[in-house]
């Protein structure tokens, strides 16, 4: 797409990038719902913006700085800081005991990781998700963070450490019998 925002239509762009932002958002607040809503937001926005857009970035980056700047806005709103994370979908698995128990297994370590996601300031979480989960490299990150190269490799190890560190007090990690990676959480 590179800087040529003029040539490419709003619509062939939240086409193109609809899919990737609102990955990014999901992972981001950890709501399908929420996600949705931000991602109409984002687009909104992009539309908005799109003419008087510099180019200075590649439109991708921009995109993302966009969506970054709506989840934070949502998270700033004081009754919107509390979230409703579903991860009971064992329900709509076939009833094959093992095969339930693996996905409860699995939506409490996500649950868990999700908390913890969750809790970390939003300028770490932001740049965590982009880095370690959307697979941005440093640079893209801290063009999206609007911050500097030093100051989100900062922010993505303190974001890493505190994880790990929450992970570890409040999750007993063990393998079991086949040898699979299981968390209980700490009483």
């Amino acid at each position: 797409m590179g800087n040529s925002t003029q040539q490419v239509s709003f619509e062939k762009l939240a086409q193109d990038l609809s899919p990737a932002l609102l990955r990014y958002l999901q992972r981001l607040v950890g709501d399908q719902a929420v996600a949705d809503d931000l991602l109409q937001e984002t687009l909104l926005r992009i539309a908005r913006g799109l003419d008087s857009f510099s180019g200075r970035a590649r439109v991708k980056t921009w995109a993302f700085s966009i969506a970054t700047n709506a989840a934070t806005d949502y998270f700033r709103q004081p009754d919107r800081r509390l979230r409703i994370v579903d991860v009971s979908e064992a329900d709509s698995l076939p009833d094959t005991g093992r095969l339930v128990d693996e996905r409860i297994v699995v939506d409490e370590m996500n649950a868990c990781v999700r908390q913890v996601i969750d809790s970390l300031p939003d300028d770490y979480r932001a740049a965590l998700v982009l880095h370690d989960l959307e697979g941005l490299t440093a640079e893209q990150t801290a063009e999206i963070c609007d911050c500097s190269l030093a100051t989100v490799k900062i922010r993505i190890h303190r974001a890493r450490v505190r994880l790990k560190k929450a992970l570890q007090q409040q999750c007993e990690f063990y393998r079991d019998t086949d040898s699979v990676l299981r968390c209980d959480r700490k009483s």
